[in-house]
């Protein structure tokens, strides 16, 4: 579906920008009035990022192959909206994560930079390729 497809990049790219830039202001906070460094604002962002990747698996845009043809955009979804969603998690949770979920969520935090760098990528690439196979 065309909508999925929209909010696929549109989640991708929000996403991708909060996961690159980090904590600091940012030039996008000050031109769009986003509440890009509110935590409620990331969560609610990355519950939609994942509910978007998986409605993305599920679905497919007309002509493309299910599943396959946006791989990519909804695996970018999800892993962007879990790193949100756990590092929300992380900060507020009465006693903290255990054994390997910490450490991947760890894992996943450290490289969150690179992860929100390769998610603007896939919104990006989704945007301007919209029938190459996996984008």
């Amino acid at each position: 579906m065309i909508q999925f497809y929209f909010l696929s990049v549109l989640f991708n790219a929000f996403t991708g920008f909060i996961l690159f830039t980090g904590d600091g202001e940012s030039s996008l906070e000050e031109r769009l009035r986003l509440p890009v460094n509110n935590e409620i604002f990331r969560l609610v962002l990355g519950i939609l990022a994942m509910i978007t990747g998986l409605l993305k698996l599920l679905s497919s845009v007309q002509g493309d192959i299910p599943v396959i043809g946006d791989l990519i955009p909804a695996l970018a979804g999800l892993v962007t909206g879990f790193i949100l969603i756990y590092s929300y998690y992380d900060e507020h949770a009465a006693s903290p994560a255990e054994g390997a979920f910490r450490n991947f969520g760890g894992a996943v935090l450290r490289n969150k930079k690179w992860i929100g760098l390769a998610a603007m990528a896939a919104a990006v690439l989704h945007f301007l390729f919209p029938q190459a196979l996996l984008l």
